[in-house]
């Protein structure tokens, strides 16, 4: 196995072409406390790993449930790092890390976090090593792209390889940051708790709303999946996570809310999709019927297992029926995308559908409803 100083400060040459830069110098860019960032040793010469050749792979609506309880079964922490899709899947557990905090009791926005990354990386097998170089590559990108630093790196060989990441406050401003450039994006004197400021529980109010809120616009694919994995498909392609600005303002809009007290609960949507999201929300006694119309045609995807296990990052909130027209105005002011799924039921479970009408004519028909209810 490599070792700490070969594997971030080595040079890499990768499908025969030598890397201008070094994991470290480019992680250094971003880092409070720059490492080393020349290592005397031999190239490491490696080759992009290559997704297994796709093949075609119908799902069957009826199988929903049984493709997540293999998805819920595996857990994040037997989710193997899909090396084929290597620099997407960074940025998908950046992007996660990140919403996770949304949820977090304190006072903050997302220009006052930083984030320490550290890979567990097994260097043994042909195509590791390119992998992680582009794991370190999308890192340092997407990171400097969403205008946040790195509080710490490290590289760990290991048996197995995963990233862990952890999302604490960036309090320090190094000599060569502008105090002008940075105050439109921190808060004033941020803080940040461990426990959690936002349930992730679903109320039991039959009349409140299960809403989604994809943090990005990129097409729904299954490639690098959990639920890739436990089908044993590996190939296909992976979402495409690049949108930092569009994912600036959803987060900024959900953090408000939850500081604000308007939501009833809210869970990350990540590993597993939107479907494991869901169930992580659900009790015992509180399951949820959701509909899937307005995705579908928004995103023009007419498969309901990749809209519902592809992971692409986004926050699943529940609301008051009272405070549906509140959340309306304040995502349309932030021009962000949102779908209201369904409302809670009770003796648990999750119930999916895909009906013809749109978000609107549900919402006019229950005013309808209620008017009529409300008639002597």
């Amino acid at each position: 196995m490599l070792e700490k100083a070969e594997a971030l400060h080595g040079e890499y040459v990768i499908d025969g072409v030598r890397e201008e830069l070094s994991p470290a110098r480019m992680l250094n860019s971003l880092c409070s406390a720059p490492q080393a960032a020349e290592f005397p040793a031999d190239p490491i010469i490696d080759e992009t790993p290559e997704p297994a050749a796709a093949r075609l792979l119908e799902f069957d609506d009826a199988q929903i449930g049984t493709y997540l309880a293999k998805v819920m079964a595996l857990g994040p922490r037997n989710h193997a790092f899909p090396m084929a899709f290597s620099a997407p899947y960074t940025r998908l557990l950046i992007a996660q890390a990140l919403i996770d905090t949304l949820w977090k009791r304190g006072h903050f926005r997302l220009g006052d976090l930083a984030l320490s990354m550290e890979w567990k990386w097994n260097s043994d097998a042909l195509g590791n090593m390119a992998a992680f170089y582009r794991s370190a590559q999308s890192a340092a990108d997407y990171i400097d792209s969403l205008g946040l630093r790195l509080s710490h790196y490290s590289y760990q060989p290991s048996k197995t390889s995963h990233i862990e990441i952890s999302t604490p406050l960036f309090r320090s401003l190094g000599e060569d940051d502008d105090p002008l450039e940075k105050l439109p994006f921190h808060s004033g004197n941020p803080w940040l708790s461990g426990s959690r400021e936002q349930p992730n529980t679903l109320v039991h109010d039959p009349k409140s709303w299960i809403i989604y809120i994809p943090f990005e616009s990129c097409d729904y694919r299954l490639g690098g999946s959990a639920l890739a994995q436990t089908l044993d498909f590996a190939g296909g392609t992976a979402p495409e996570i690049s949108d930092a600005d569009y994912f600036l303002d959803c987060y900024e809009v959900i953090r408000e809310l939850v500081e604000d007290g308007i939501l009833l609960a809210g869970e990350t949507v990540g590993a597993g999709g939107l479907m494991a999201a869901l169930r992580k929300m659900c009790g015992f006694r509180t399951g949820a019927e959701i509909d899937l119309g307005d995705l579908m045609r928004a995103t023009g995807e007419k498969d309901r297992t990749r809209l519902l296990f592809s992971e692409v990052p986004g926050a699943l909130i529940q609301l008051r029926d009272s405070d549906y027209d509140y959340l309306d105005a304040e995502l349309l002011l932030q021009d962000v995308s949102y779908y209201p799924l369904g409302h809670v039921r009770p003796g648990g479970g999750i119930d999916v559908l895909s009906s013809e009408k749109n978000g609107l004519q549900t919402i006019l028909e229950s005013l309808i409803q209620k008017s009529s209810e409300g008639e002597d």
